[in-house]
């Protein structure tokens, strides 16, 4: 339970820091924040390769949906746009940052799909809507940017869920050679 809650008030932490880092100007700040994070985790990690592979998918993942958020017009950012019409790294760096979260404290949506597209559906936008007060992007269409981004996040989470449960690296299930020899033991 210890590392769940851990792991949840990191990302809020790395999730602050990102947007307002973006909001004043300082995006590296924040992209370096999630980014030690992320290595972080990795570095912890049961089967660090596995858990590496489940957060560059959904950084390669947010990196395309938000870049067509930015190039539709509905969302648009103050700093760390490197090329034009795209997100920001620092967006990119929050996506992996969010990816480290699916196996410790978002583990409890493994397996319920429904739940995921619930949260995806509420906690997308919310988090969209956070960073928008705080200054860290701009929504210029407002009802359209908020439908896009609930039906993204409604697809997105149980999705991610499901790499998620594929690409375990915290609690990885054993391999048929390791069920071959915990048999042998008993």
């Amino acid at each position: 339970m210890k590392a769940v809650i851990t792991n949840a008030l990191v990302f809020q932490a790395g999730w602050l820091c990102c947007v307002l880092a973006g909001a004043n100007h300082l995006p590296w700040l924040g992209t370096a924040t999630a980014l030690l994070i992320v290595y972080r985790h990795v570095a912890t990690a049961a089967a660090p390769r596995t858990e590496l592979l489940l957060i560059l998918s959904a950084g390669a993942i947010g990196a395309v949906w938000d870049s067509l958020l930015v190039y539709a017009g509905w969302l648009s950012y103050p700093s760390g746009i490197l090329v034009e019409g795209t997100a920001p790294h620092w967006i990119v760096a929050m996506w992996l940052l969010f990816a480290t979260t699916l196996n410790v404290s978002l583990r409890f949506l493994k397996g319920r799909p429904l739940a995921a597209a619930l949260l995806g559906t509420l906690g997308g936008p919310g988090a969209y809507f956070a960073g928008y007060k705080l200054g860290g992007v701009q929504i210029t269409d407002f009802p359209i940017a908020m439908t896009a981004l609930a039906l993204g996040w409604t697809v997105f989470m149980p999705l991610l869920m499901w790499l998620s449960k594929r690409l375990d690296g915290i609690n990885p299930a054993p391999s048929n050679s390791q069920l071959t020899e915990l048999n042998a033991r008993v």
